[in-house]
């Protein structure tokens, strides 16, 4: 067979899979599949250790001299350790701080 055949040959198979790939990708729709996992926040209960540890971040360098903090870093050290645990979550980044809760500072005596 002649080189010249194959190249045609060649170039027909190429044509043919740009035009299918082209029909594949028009007829996509191009809405993303909506996954409602991401789209509805799951509601947590409060939970006070959480918002000890919230507070205990926000001292800063105060925090490990704070007796209240040490005990809840011991309660979370537990709960992180224990077997099975699974975590509940991240804490806020403290470049957001948020106002501490009054009961923790009534609970610090």
């Amino acid at each position: 067979m002649d080189g010249k055949l194959f190249a045609r040959i060649g170039a027909v198979v190429f044509v043919a899979l740009a035009i299918t790939a082209t029909a594949v990708e028009m007829t996509r729709d191009k809405t993303p599949a909506a996954r409602p996992d991401l789209l509805q926040p799951v509601a947590q209960a409060e939970d006070p250790l959480r918002a000890e540890l919230v507070r205990c971040q926000q001292l800063g360098e105060g925090g490990p001299r704070d007796v209240t903090c040490l005990r809840a870093w011991a309660e979370n050290r537990r709960r992180f350790l224990a077997p099975g645990a699974r975590p509940s979550g991240r804490l806020p980044s403290a470049a957001s701080p948020q106002a501490p809760s009054p009961n923790a500072e009534a609970a610090n005596p």
